[in-house]
């Protein structure tokens, strides 16, 4: 148990330590992986000298659950966990999820809705001012005024409803320390408001220099277009080296203050915090309790980069990461995963190399190390930058060192390869290698949609890129003799998708020749720019206007038309295809979607062109047990070959490729 934080004030007791520093409560089980947020902080923060306590998904009916160690010496660490709570608990359809992979046997019910404001008020109610620090995920994008997808309103800073005194918001390692130096020295938390990755109150703005005045909360929350407006000031101040503080006013409550980003971290202070004296195991309370399911999925995995300059619209990672990218070293990695080749349970196989973006391993030019990421345009879309520096080399030599490690049968990369950036490579030994070493069969991509009206609303490259990248991934293929392929993923219902997009994805989905097995509907999580645009019908940074389909009837249909075989959607399609003028997509044809109802069943629907079907007469069909369009089983006489994701690709590979 010494090689964990404490957990009890046993544990505590048995360190010699008669309080600590800081009690760091957490929506997450305890699991000491680096892939775990309170992992590295608390880590990190003991390595500068601090006495940290753990106090994991305490019971937030019960004030005794967060006095587990007393007061702290400095203050209370409260985060929600890896994971927004909200998103933990809910469904886009906002049903109840059945599991929580960060819990216990993956065990629902173990933390509140909104934890970081239900364990500060918790706190709140017994030490009414020892301060509090907030941070993790979501409190990092709710640290201003915000629109709540759950209760379909602008709420207030999370500041404001926990009464914490101070949010640490990002990736938080260099906020962290300098917060607590301060508190140490004696400096009260009131008096903290010059450090960088934090967001605090005042009552004034005297001490504040030249900052941006956001609009008020209560202008923000009448009106959508000064919301927009707020929103795009806010994403254009994200960088560390140009952002200036922003002040968004509560009235009589005083002003929620944003400081400028902190530096993104060096590679030496990278390698520093992953080279902490993690366990990288689930703390034993948890062993008779099933484990954490989350640490099943990423325990041999490698975390390679921070930030991301894809600058997809739907991903926080702009205001959460940032844009500049941070790597490890490959001494640091390397050093890693042959230190899980001694692990018991490792197979041969480390199952990815990665970051939000797997084969980004440098900022997208070097202007962004000294001058920051451009304020007004993006380093991909709609067209890759001419400053853009596209090369792999980096991380093809990082993924040769590792396939050499003693005892590593296959290194796999699944966080994601972004294909426009691979296309724009001319040298292309990295796809190359990619299809020889790091795929098993299906590689996954995210084209994310094919009307490249939707893409442009995405910040996603036009759909002929993602073409153009099978065709190359295709060749890189037949050059190694391999047979394996790419299996895109889809997200419906985003802002500027209206059903005459989705119509014209799922009739690519049908050209493609298999069924999506999930479909993402759109989720309106809080600080992306398609969260604002999601609520205010506005493009922020154009004032464009934008279709945004909202009513769950509509986005079911959307949903459904991608996955148009399964027969329980058959009603939703037949919905969606009437809406959009598209009966020529039901009836008997090859690029029908679905078939007429029956004569004898209801309403004949389709078009079959006045032709026979396919042949048969409708008897014919009905003597020899054919689906009765409804979705009934064919009879076992008529079996059809199973359209799996194989058959689909050796079917349009023997017409000369995809369509």
């Amino acid at each position: 148990m010494q090689d964990f934080l404490p957990v009890t004030k046993k544990e505590m007791k048995q360190r010699g330590w008669n309080q600590v520093d800081f009690a760091y409560i957490t929506g997450d089980a305890y699991v000491d992986h680096p892939s775990f947020g309170t992992a590295i902080i608390s880590r990190l923060l003991e390595s500068r000298g601090y006495k940290v306590g753990i106090i994991s998904q305490p019971d937030w009916k019960k004030k005794e659950s967060i006095q587990v160690f007393g007061e702290p010496r400095l203050g209370f660490l409260v985060s929600a966990g890896n994971m927004d709570s909200m998103v933990n608990h809910y469904t886009v359809s906002k049903k109840h999820r059945q599991k929580d992979s960060y819990s216990p046997g993956g065990q629902m019910g173990l933390r509140p809705d909104r934890a970081v404001i239900v364990y500060s008020n918790l706190i709140r109610q017994t030490y009414k001012k020892t301060p509090i620090i907030l941070g993790g995920i979501e409190a990092s994008l709710r640290r201003l005024a915000h629109y709540d997808y759950w209760d379909n309103k602008v709420k207030h800073s999370v500041l404001l409803d926990s009464g914490a005194d101070i949010i640490s918001y990002g990736m938080g390692e260099h906020s962290i320390v300098e917060i607590a130096d301060a508190l140490s020295s004696g400096i009260p938390v009131e008096e903290l408001t010059y450090i960088a990755g934090t967001v605090f109150k005042c009552k004034d703005l005297s001490r504040i220099y030249e900052p941006i005045i956001l609009p008020s909360y209560e202008e923000v929350k009448e009106d959508k277009k000064t919301y927009a407006d707020s929103f795009a000031i806010q994403y254009q101040n994200t960088d560390p080296f140009t952002a200036r503080p922003m002040a968004e006013s509560y009235g009589t409550k005083g002003y929620i203050v944003q400081n400028p980003p902190a530096l993104p971290l060096t590679q030496q202070e990278m390698d520093d915090v992953y080279a902490l004296p993690y366990t990288e195991k689930v703390h034993p309370m948890y062993d008779e309790l099933g484990g954490i399911p989350a640490l099943e999925e990423i325990k041999f995995s490698l975390t390679s980069n921070r930030g991301c300059f894809g600058g997809c619209n739907f991903c926080a990672l702009t205001f959460h990461q940032g844009r500049i990218l941070q790597t490890r070293s490959h001494e640091s990695l390397i050093e890693e995963a042959t230190r899980m080749t001694k692990d018991p349970d490792f197979k041969g196989y480390i199952h990815d190399v990665g970051g939000p973006t797997a084969d980004f391993r440098q900022p997208s030019c070097q202007k962004q190390l000294t001058k920051g990421v451009c304020k007004n345009k993006q380093c991909l879309f709609p067209t890759p930058c001419k400053n853009l520096t596209v090369d792999h080399s980096d991380y093809v030599a990082l993924l040769r060192k590792l396939r050499r490690i003693p005892g590593v049968k296959k290194v796999f990369i699944r966080s994601g390869v972004r294909f426009d950036y691979v296309v724009a490579d001319r040298n292309k030994t990295f796809l190359n290698e990619l299809v020889e070493h790091h795929v098993s069969g299906q590689l996954r991509v995210a084209p994310e949609h094919v009307s490249d009206q939707v893409l442009k609303y995405m910040g996603k490259p036009s759909h002929s890129i993602y073409q153009q990248f099978l065709k190359e991934y295709d060749a890189a293929n037949k050059k190694t003799g391999k047979q394996q392929y790419a299996v895109p993923y889809f997200m419906s219902s985003h802002p500027g998708c209206t059903m005459k997009e989705a119509v014209k994805l799922a009739e690519y989905v049908r050209d493609l020749g298999f069924t999506p097995e999930q479909v993402q509907d759109f989720y309106p999580t809080p600080s992306t720019l398609s969260t604002c645009m999601y609520y205010t019908g506005i493009h922020p940074l154009t004032g464009e206007k934008v279709y945004v389909p909202k009513n769950p009837h509509e986005k079911a249909i959307q949903r459904a038309l991608m996955q148009y075989k399964n027969p329980a959607n058959r009603e939703l399609v037949l919905e969606g295809l009437k809406m959009t003028g598209r009966m020529d997509l039901v009836g008997y044809g090859t690029k029908c979607l679905i078939r007429p109802i029956r004569e004898g069943h209801g309403e004949h629907q389709g078009n079959d062109g006045g032709k026979k079907n396919n042949g048969r007469s409708d008897s014919r069909n009905t003597r020899r047990g054919l689906t009765d369009f409804r979705g009934n089983k064919r009879n076992a006489t008529i079996s059809a070959k199973k359209n799996t994701i194989r058959n689909t690709h050796k079917k349009s590979n023997s017409k000369g490729g995809r369509k």
